[in-house]
């Protein structure tokens, strides 16, 4: 997902060796020749599109659970998804770490690499051992997706990076969205078979590798890779660069030891913000009930409606529909102007409320049309309440900690998510099927939901207190309160 830090103004050089700058010229990051920073956008969104488009995607867990792969629901459900997890885990903070430190490119690649990998194993793989190795893969292509997310920062000015982030994201979005509508129309219209598909979508990520090795590797980076500006005094130094050491001077040989030390603690000092505190709950706990969920949705179509014939199998429609309601929302969210620090905890705890009731419906309908529906609003009414928790934690925070703080929540999100995997879905674990989980998921949700609306209630009493005005002082009162002096001078 893409995480913008706040918008910030273009800085100029204000030393007394150089001229000012004209008011009417930009910054030369802006004017660079040709605006080649506007190509490399523009490209970066086009791969960003194409590298979604894998039509067989929607359709892994019926192709694992059909004739061309036959394996059993139990396999599937316990031995081979919870990989993920596992794998997600744990290669998330070296890859975060040398994304920066690789500047962006060799990971984008690696991930381009996986891709084939998984696609690979789906088609030539049989046993369960290439199926966990293809999930094991899977987790290294998520971790990896924070490289194109935090490409787009090198390549253009401050003061573009909200616009241009939001850019990408509609790339990946559309991508995703026409990949889930060619597969559907493939299965349904076009009688494609499971196994084929998983062929086109070998070709589609085999393009995705080619464009990857034209990427543009960046000079720069976000912590590792800092411009020499930002170090020896031509420029304002950043948030980073102060921490590094003073007001950027003399930081270029030392701050590489210390910067994400330096900035954890800053992050933990800040963490005493109470909507801070609030909106890093829940991307911790409802990010990782929410993936869970994803990951297992496809298992519990599969038994509601076990289908014989592939073309009534509508897995690419219900991802295409979920994603398409997801921008909806994420825009509609953008312009939901309330009082956060006041509503916060309320509308968090209804939004949740409302995903545990449906989760409980997904879980107990026999209809497969109305779990399909439940699981749109699920997806929905979380994408509604992403945009506003990156602006309610990005708001008071430079871009270097912005992305410490939502790497930090994905973190503790992934090993919650990991935790709940191994004791509910793990055959060494409990090893319940799909329909229990569900409920487990259900009661997690409730859960969360009454915990935020007893925040809400405290917020609330809190609040009305501070409003009430003081209570007036009777008259009476006054005058028997006369100090002695007074008495004295009356005298």
């Amino acid at each position: 997902m893409t995480v913008p830090g706040p918008e910030l103004p273009s800085r100029r050089r204000t030393t007394s060796a150089m001229p000012k700058q004209d008011e009417g010229k930009k910054p030369p990051s802006e004017t660079a020749p040709d605006q080649r920073w506007k190509l490399q956008v523009f490209y970066l969104c086009f791969y960003g599109f194409m590298t979604q488009i894998r039509p067989g995607e929607s359709f892994i867990t019926p192709c694992l659970l059909g004739p061309d792969k036959n394996f059993t629901r139990e396999e599937v459900t316990n031995v081979i998804t919870p990989v993920l997890s596992y794998s997600y885990v744990a290669v998330l903070v070296p890859i975060f770490l040398l994304t920066d430190y690789l500047r962006y490119k060799p990971v984008l690649v690696l991930q381009s690499l996986s891709h084939i990998s998984i696609w690979l194993l789906l088609v030539l793989g049989t046993s369960v051992l290439a199926m966990q190795l293809m999930e094991f893969f899977y987790g290294i292509t998520m971790a990896a997706r924070i490289a194109y997310s935090s490409y787009i920062f090198s390549l253009v000015a401050p003061s573009r990076y909200q616009r241009m982030a939001s850019y990408s994201r509609t790339a990946v979005l559309l991508g995703v969205f026409t990949s889930s509508v060619l597969g559907q129309l493939c299965v349904t219209l076009g009688g494609v078979p499971f196994l084929t598909l998983n062929y086109v979508s070998l070709g589609f990520v085999t393009f995705g590798l080619l464009l990857t090795l034209f990427l543009e590797r960046p000079k720069r980076s976000l912590f590792f890779n800092r411009p020499e500006g930002a170090c020896n005094g031509a420029a304002a130094p950043t948030e980073l660069d102060k921490m590094a050491g003073g007001d950027g001077e003399g930081a270029a040989g030392g701050w590489r030891d210390m910067v994400l030390c330096r900035m954890l603690r800053e992050v933990c000092a800040l963490a005493k913000q109470s909507q801070l505190q609030l909106w890093s709950c829940w991307w911790v706990f409802n990010s990782a009930g929410y993936y869970l969920v994803l990951y297992y949705v496809q298992i519990l179509w599969n038994e509601i409606y076990p289908a014989r014939d592939n073309r009534q199998v509508y897995n690419g429609g219900v991802d295409a529909a979920s994603t398409l309601l997801g921008a909806i929302a994420s825009f509609v969210a953008g312009h939901v102007k309330i009082r956060w620090a006041l509503w916060s905890a309320l509308v968090i705890g209804l939004v949740t409320a409302v995903q545990a009731g449906l989760l409980m419906l997904m879980n107990t309908t026999s209809n497969i049309w109305l779990c399909y529906a439940a699981y749109v609003l699920f997806r929905g009414s979380y994408q509604f309440l992403v945009p506003i928790a990156i602006f309610q934690i990005a708001t008071s925070l430079s871009k270097e900690l912005c992305a410490l703080v939502f790497g930090v929540n994905t973190f503790f999100g992934t090993v919650l998510k990991t935790i709940i995997t191994i004791i509910v879905a793990d055959k060494r674990g409990l090893g319940l099927s799909v329909h229990p989980q569900f409920y487990v998921y259900f009661g997690y949700f409730m859960l969360l939901a009454a915990a935020y609306l007893m925040v809400a209630v405290g917020v609330g009493v809190r609040h009305s207190r501070r409003a009430q005005p003081p209570e007036p002082v009777p008259a009476t009162a006054v005058v028997g309160e006369k100090s002695p002096e007074a008495d004295a001078t009356e005298a």
